[in-house]
């Protein structure tokens, strides 16, 4: 499902600049608009239900619960610190690609290229870690990207390494997003998981609002330059995967060779 959205992610960009450029940008965010309506329309016509539902009293103090627990606490604490740089490539690898010299026809590419590696790495970092371990996994992607951010992204200065960037990021990053709510999961009673994700994301959703504010601060401090967005970025999700780390570390302490 995660790589449904990546799908999208692909086709959005490039329609959006296509439509601008023939018909303004009123006419693009309709088409969108359009496109989405009609997909809505048909997912809320044909989903069903596997169980039927059961309805149950509703209780603010479920959600707050689970923060007792200290593998859920490390988990939602490492999301919401990796939450707030990951989403800054995606928002500013177009301008700081243009910044650095790349041309824009080919710069608006980078998102797509981006989304599409996306979605094997929504898809095959879950194969992966229902073999090896679902922290293990996590811990793994997380920590490359925030390699890819700081080694990659930071010192790029031409075509090539924003374009090799684009794909390794979109895949590194992309298994988060299928991830998160499995190690949750992993972690909740069954009856719980759906509360329980719940409160993850609407923790980590903080994260995503002030993320992009305070990166383009940074660019606007910095006269135009990203060299601080991009260092913000790589220490955020850096932290992130140091937690996750910790998360293992509550679960199965400093065993190596299991499967978490």
């Amino acid at each position: 499902m995660a790589s449904g959205s990546s799908l999208g992610g692909v086709i959005l960009p490039i329609m959006v600049n296509k439509i601008i450029e023939r018909s303004g940008f009123p006419w693009a965010m309709r088409g969108v608009a359009f496109l989405l309506l009609g997909l809505l329309v048909y997912a809320n016509l044909t989903v069903r239900s596997r169980l039927p539902p059961s309805p149950k009293p509703w209780s603010f103090m479920e959600f707050v619960y689970p923060f007792q627990e200290l593998p859920y606490f490390l988990v939602v604490s490492a999301s919401f610190l990796f939450f707030f740089g990951m989403f800054l490539p995606f928002t500013f690898i177009i301008l700081s690609a243009e910044h650095d010299g790349m041309s824009s026809g080919l710069a608006n590419y980078l998102v797509p290229i981006l989304n599409a590696v996306s979605i094997f790495g929504r898809t095959l970092p879950g194969w992966i870690a229902d073999r090896v371990g679902r922290f293990n996994t996590m811990i793994v992607t997380s920590f490359l990207s925030t390699i890819l951010v700081l080694a990659l992204w930071l010192p790029a200065s031409g075509n090539v390494p924003y374009i090799l960037f684009a794909a390794f990021y979109g895949f590194a990053s992309g298994a988060f997003v299928s991830l998160a709510p499995a190690l949750v999961a992993q972690i909740s009673d069954i009856r719980q998981i759906g509360v329980r994700t719940g409160s993850m994301f609407a923790a980590i959703s903080v994260a995503a609002l002030v993320g992009n504010p305070i990166g383009g601060a940074l660019v606007t401090n910095e006269h135009g330059a990203y060299s601080h967005l991009q260092i913000f970025c790589g220490i955020m999700m850096l932290g992130g995967s140091i937690i996750f780390t910790a998360s293992r570390w509550s679960l199965a302490g400093f065993k190596v060779h299991v499967k978490v």
